[in-house]
């Protein structure tokens, strides 16, 4: 009978521990955040993201019921009274913190599953003869390596990163999955919340040529100084064995651009090597004079956003520095798709949607408010601010709410995180109280802007958190 009940009451508590995986999933799978995030607020089930049924998390569930089903059976054995209800109920109160138990448990079976993985994509690279080029900075990385691909697609064989994936497991995925023995080149997306994450990939990918982004505050609540941002970010270039081109936007970036003392290209900035001049922007897209060693052509694209046109520079740049032709060049970008989520243009027969939901940076918000700034209709944006800018969060997102309250008519606030400072920031400029309105939950949002919007009116949705930030 220890069995059976044991069975049952496992089942049971496993499936009431997906309420908790699940801040464990959003947590990065550190225990550490997970008791953080648990203690503030533990029921996430059934937020603005549902758990992810990857195979990590259904070996997890899977250990968890062992785990579930050994301990209930050790308290099964141990008591055979009237009294066995009592610890069954504390376990329940506890369980969030009991789960860490197996959280454990399954941690070294990750890290030798994590290392197969990798010595396996590397195994295959070894049989890449194509060269690899590596992208890292705080914002930009993904747009800039989709218009590489896109770009480098009219003349050769391409493989790139899909998506943000920029760790070392979505990496050797790509690899594993997507990257041909017969592609010319491989675009490898490099990300980093602490020092060594990108020396890690740049070492295990073998970059030939590197591209730096623009750099800002972004994690600085891990790095804790902008110069550690720097100097984590400079590990591609001294692990790159070409050329780097540096976007000269960003004045972090120019200083690595000061720094490195190889092969290099500063562009982006009038008078360097590459840059955009003449632009005019409108809500259809922009236009602008591409200038490149020397040479100039007009280009026509109908993504949105200066900083678009910058990505469009670095990319088009590096197509070039590796054989590309400018006739190439310039016929790709008249054709460029948004990257998803990244300033993308959504044109509906209510309203017309400018979708920013993956910024979360200050420059990123500025140009976002510049661009809708350009529509002649009413303005909507929905945000919930910025995070993980350590001491500067609240001065930066009052800042953020100023530029609101500069261009917007309505402000949807998300989440309670930046609240207090967005809507300060949006009076600060102007907005009245009714102007200002307030949803913690995407079901929520949704209510409020179907009561409020109006036919024409075009809507920012600027960054996005995920349910463990409130």
């Amino acid at each position: 009978m220890f069995v059976i009940y044991s069975t049952i009451i496992s089942i049971i508590f496993t499936i009431f521990s997906i309420i908790f995986i699940k801040a464990f999933q959003l947590e990065n799978y550190k225990i550490k955040n997970y008791i953080k995030i648990i203690i503030k607020n533990p029921f996430l089930f059934g937020g603005k993201s549902t758990l992810a049924f990857t195979k990590r998390i259904k070996r997890l569930i899977f250990i968890i019921f062992l785990f579930n089903f050994l301990y209930f059976f050790v308290i099964f054995y141990l008591i055979k009274n009237i009294y066995l209800i009592i610890p069954i109920i504390l376990s329940g109160i506890y369980y969030p913190f009991i789960l860490c138990a197996p959280y454990l448990l399954a941690e070294p079976i990750e890290k030798t599953i994590k290392i197969h993985f990798i010595k396996k994509a590397k195994k295959k690279l070894k049989g890449f003869s194509g060269k690899k080029i590596g992208i890292t900075g705080s914002f930009g990385k993904t747009s800039t390596k989709n218009f590489l691909y896109q770009i480098l697609k009219e003349e050769f064989d391409v493989c790139a990163t899909p998506k943000s994936f920029n760790t070392p497991m979505g990496v050797s995925k790509a690899i594993l999955e997507n990257l041909k023995e017969t592609d010319d080149f491989f675009i490898v997306e490099m990300g980093a919340r602490h020092s060594g994450d990108i020396k890690f990939l740049a070492d295990f990918v073998g970059v030939d040529f590197g591209i730096m982004t623009p750099i800002g505050s972004c994690h600085l609540e891990s790095f804790g100084t902008i110069e550690k941002i720097e100097d984590t970010k400079y590990e591609l270039c001294e692990a790159t064995k070409d050329l780097v081109v540096f976007n000269g936007k960003s004045s972090s970036t120019k200083k690595l651009y000061d720094r490195y003392k190889h092969k290099k290209y500063l562009v982006c900035e009038k008078g360097s090597f590459a840059y955009a001049e003449d632009i005019q922007a409108t809500p259809q897209g922009s236009k602008f004079v591409f200038v490149i060693d020397g040479q100039k052509f007009d280009c026509q694209t109908k993504l949105l956003g200066s900083s678009n046109i910058d990505n469009i520079v670095v990319a088009g740049t590096m197509a070039y520095l590796l054989g590309e032709s400018l006739y190439s060049v310039h016929k790709a970008i008249e054709k460029l798709q948004s990257a998803p989520h990244r300033l993308e243009l959504i044109k509906g027969e209510f309203v017309d949607v400018i979708d920013d939901s993956y910024n979360s940076n200050i420059d990123g918000f500025k140009e976002a408010l510049k661009t809708i700034s350009q529509f002649k209709t009413r303005r909507v944006v929905v945000s919930p601010g910025m995070v993980e800018l350590g001491s500067s969060q609240a001065e930066q997102n009052f800042l953020a709410g100023k530029l609101v309250g500069e261009v917007a008519d309505i402000f949807v606030i998300m989440n309670e995180a930046n609240k207090e400072n967005l809507s300060k920031g949006a009076k600060e400029s102007g907005m009245r109280d009714e102007q200002i309105f307030y949803a913690k939950t995407r079901k929520e949002q949704q209510i409020l802007l179907k009561s409020i919007l109006q036919k024409g009116d075009v809507v920012l949705f600027e960054n996005d958190f995920p349910d463990n930030i409130r």
